[in-house]
């Protein structure tokens, strides 16, 4: 059973789109190149979500219009696949989840992973995919198809299994427990599986309890690794992320302002801190620390298949 939250209603602006795969820019320091996202704007509605900045180039607000005026790109299945096919395309791992969630609510309505899913297994292109979502059960069929001829890694984004944070800070995402049994579901296909402890809350999610609680609810899933990212508060979304804080957790606030300030990313001793009490639990449970390999491109997936 999928779960849905009780949200405002929303509106889709269906649009198509020229291109389907997103080249990453060099100077990031994600370990991928290359990205699809067939939604733009989540009704997952995390607040500290950095691609609440995308909806003002599309001059909607990153506030409310970011998870009720999604965007969705009805015609990027047909795309990619002209995409993938092209001489030039070497067959580089592609990402999915990195800005907004393919598997966000409208997922169930318009079906796009379906027609990316089949796309990538005739091509025997690598995906990594991170989402929050239960919804990606429904296509675990087509995931392991893809297993079967190219590397293939599911992760989930699970911050906290503290429903009393989930619900305020991430209101629109199914219970963090939920994500791990389906997490689990993954792994036990044979598909490798990770989690994103993210992002880690200072004062809400940062202490030992409360790590140790989601690694070893990692660990009873049988995901392969567990990452932690601290919470960075980008420039572009702080005008929404701030003020929510302070009404949110008013007695907090003067925390956040202390670390983040005019910043993007908390202090280094401040993150040394956290990094090290989880790194001290995620031995303790036996979890990997990374989620990033290099994969073979097509040439050689299909050497390898011959």
């Amino acid at each position: 059973m999928f779960y849905y939250a009780p949200m405002g209603r929303a509106q889709y602006l269906e649009d198509t789109c020229k291109t389907a795969l997103n080249r990453v820019p060099d100077v990031s320091r994600v370990p991928f190149r290359w990205t699809i996202n067939p939604y733009r704007g989540c009704t997952h509605s995390c607040h500290y979500c950095f691609a609440r900045a995308f909806h003002a180039y599309l001059d909607l607000g990153i506030g409310e219009d970011f998870s009720t005026k999604i965007v969705v790109k009805t015609n990027v299945a047909e795309v990619l696949r002209r995409e993938l096919a092209a001489s030039r395309w070497t067959g580089e791992t592609i990402a999915m989840g990195t800005a907004t969630d393919p598997y966000q609510h409208c997922e169930g309505r318009y079906r796009l992973m379906r027609g990316i899913l089949r796309a990538l297994i005739d091509f025997r292109n690598p995906l990594s995919l991170l989402t929050k979502s239960t919804m990606i059960v429904r296509d675990l069929d087509l995931f392991r198809e893809l297993n079967e001829v190219a590397p293939v890694t599911v992760s989930m984004s699970v911050g906290t299994l503290d429903e009393s944070v989930r619900k305020v800070v991430e209101p629109g995402t199914p219970p963090g427990r939920r994500r791990l049994e389906i997490l689990a579901r993954f792994a036990d296909a044979g598909i490798r599986t990770g989690v994103l402890v993210a992002p880690i809350l200072p004062g809400l999610t940062d202490d030992e309890e409360h790590l140790d609680e989601v690694l070893e609810g990692c660990a009873e899933a049988g995901v392969g690794y567990a990452v932690p990212i601290v919470l960075h508060v980008r420039p572009t979304i702080r005008e929404h992320f701030m003020p929510w804080v302070e009404k949110a957790y008013p007695w907090l606030y003067p925390r956040y302002v202390e670390l983040y300030g005019r910043r993007a990313y908390a202090p280094k001793s401040y993150q040394q801190e956290v990094l090290e009490r989880f790194a001290r639990l995620r031995l303790r449970h036996d979890l990997g620390s990374s989620g990033h390999r290099e994969l073979p491109r097509r040439q050689e997936q299909l050497a390898l298949a011959v």
